[in-house]
């Protein structure tokens, strides 16, 4: 066979693996939803930014409000995770999007009647606490639904991918909105999905996981593995200080290159790279378990940021981004098999969770460090920020505990003995 014809051959093997998982009756159907319902975790807080500051002339208090947003998402997450455990995804889920719904409202409403501006950020804290945790959700019904490790992998794939898509449509359109038409639209589009697209999820009963209610007449809880969840967690952290940072870093170096207007090329670049491992990621069987990938895949991340202090080339920072972006999908992907695979299905949302926060959490921080580096060095010093937290996730990734076994060797994983009727 022709060169050519090995490479059709492969993509439509590689294709194979993403369609197989999609073919699972109801998959489809809440991946999709679950991407829609995801769009306001890239929108929301981009959207309140450009909201308050149109209303109040001030980025200042707009940031303050977004943040009351964030740091409220990110301290509650957990606990809705494990919420979600004991009570289940559609009950949960039905009841934070209409919180969320009801408290973005408030906001818009609060700025656009010029109320005090406590009653905005009680709002914007509301929403944020009540934000419907999907990514989370998502997962932990893939993980219901397949049964094999390898499947699962590519399932997590797929989410990537599409967390990647949702970090690049989702600022642009609540930008493009907000600019051209008005920002009350802007936002207004990201309640909408938040609200119907977690409605529309959570309504999809036969693919739910079980609930599993904490029984108190023992007060015994199946025990959270924390050897390897805490590890991970500080690798999501760190991973989180280096995204907060590298984005406002490149902003800046976009900035002192005279190409302000390309920062967002310059991400959607890095997001590219992501996107595409992210694909090759979940159609390739590993022969290496995830402990192991995490491993590689945080050094990856550590060394992608490396060269970035000695670049002066707008043209060679594209290219540095997009093979650096390369290393992101994997070791997302690395961490949330490892999570899946460790903690106890009664408290797989919450594990997931976690991991989310912690990334979330790293965000705030790294953006401010990095910020500051930019006002007094400049922005390929900032630069470093991102490689030092790139150390941190190598470092406590090595922390993870070893002897993972491959792939195909991997423990049996729960049966989802409630999707042998058909799914109506």
């Amino acid at each position: 066979m022709s060169p050519l014809g090995n490479t059709v051959l492969g993509i439509m093997v590689s294709l194979s693996s993403y369609r197989s998982v999609l073919s699972r009756p109801g998959t489809l159907r809440f991946s999709l939803t679950g991407l829609v319902a995801r769009l306001p975790i890239s929108m929301t807080g981009l959207g309140i930014v450009l909201l308050v500051q149109a209303a109040t002339d001030s980025y200042g208090v707009a940031g303050a409000v977004s943040a009351a947003f964030a740091v409220a998402n990110a301290v509650v997450a957990i606990v809705m995770g494990r919420l979600v455990d004991r009570l289940g995804q559609g009950v949960v889920l039905a009841a934070a999007s209409v919180v969320y719904g009801v408290s973005m409202v408030a906001l818009v409403v609060a700025v656009e009647a010029e109320w005090p501006i406590a009653l905005t950020y009680v709002a914007a804290a509301l929403a944020g606490a009540a934000l419907p945790p999907i990514g989370s959700c998502v997962r932990a019904r893939w993980s219901y639904v397949l049964q094999q490790p390898a499947e699962v992998q590519t399932a997590f794939a797929l989410e990537a991918v599409f967390d990647e898509c949702v970090f690049i449509i989702g600022p642009i359109l609540v930008a493009v909105l907000a600019t051209n038409i008005s920002p009350v639209l802007g936002l207004g589009v990201a309640i909408f999905a938040g609200v119907f697209g977690s409605l529309a999820f959570a309504a999809q009963r036969g693919t739910e996981p079980p609930a599993h209610p904490h029984d108190r007449s023992t007060g015994v809880r199946q025990p959270m593995p924390w050897r390897t969840v805490v590890p991970l967690a500080v690798v999501c952290l760190a991973l989180g200080i280096l995204f907060g940072a590298a984005e406002v870093t490149t902003v800046a170096f976009s900035d002192e290159h005279g190409h302000k207007g390309w920062a967002g090329g310059l991400l959607a670049i890095w997001a590219l790279g992501s996107l595409l491992a992210g694909v090759v990621s979940g159609a390739v069987a590993s022969r290496t378990g995830p402990a192991v990938r995490v491993r590689w895949g945080a050094f990856g991340m550590a060394c992608a940021m490396a060269p970035l202090y000695f670049v002066d080339s707008f043209a060679l920072m594209a290219a540095l981004l997009l093979v650096g972006g390369v290393a992101i999908a994997p070791t997302m992907i690395a961490t949330l098999s490892l999570t899946e695979r460790t903690v106890p299905v009664s408290r797989l949302t919450e594990g997931m969770a976690i991991m989310h926060t912690g990334i979330v959490a790293g965000v705030a921080p790294g953006a401010t460090i990095s910020g500051f580096v930019v006002d007094h060095s400049g922005a390929s010093t900032a630069y470093l920020v991102s490689l030092a937290a790139g150390v941190v996730a190598a470092l406590a990734a090595q922390a993870v505990p070893r002897g993972d076994l491959p792939e195909g060797d991997a423990p049996d994983l729960p049966t989802p003995t409630t999707l042998v009727e058909p799914i109506r």
